[in-house]
């Protein structure tokens, strides 16, 4: 599904998705990734919510962003008590939803210059296509 934002003027916006991929720039990518306004990682080592731990979540702290957005693939799958738990020890908000609402609502926050991070798990193969 395309997505337009006619306001958004951060350096990355998503710009469409699918149900195996998320478009940013008009790029696609089929691994799991972090982006925040102005940065993209990709490919993050996660697959799946049952792959996070303190690790690999440590780079989305570092934003220091009010909220995380978790989008966990087609269905919205919540992680663990103790994964969400960390969250809360960092002081940041952490929304959990399917990769379709995280894409609409990234691009609403980043458009009212909120200081949000979406981490969005995706299991394909290469990073881009």
């Amino acid at each position: 599904m395309p997505l337009t934002e006619d306001i958004i003027s951060s350096r990355y916006q998503i710009t469409g998705y699918q149900a195996d991929a998320v478009i940013i720039n008009e790029k696609e990518y089929r691994s799991s990734l972090i982006l925040s306004a102005d940065t993209l990682t990709c490919p993050w080592s996660v697959e799946s919510v049952n792959d996070l731990n303190n690790e690999n979540l440590q780079p989305l702290f570092e934003f220091n962003a009010d909220v995380v957005l978790l989008g966990t693939g087609q269905i919205q799958q919540f992680p663990s008590a103790q994964i969400m738990g960390l969250f809360g020890q960092q002081g940041t908000g952490l929304e959990v939803m399917d990769n379709g609402a995280l894409c609409r609502t990234f691009n609403i926050l980043v458009a009212e210059d909120r200081a949000v991070v979406a981490a969005i798990l995706l299991n394909g193969g290469s990073p881009y296509l």
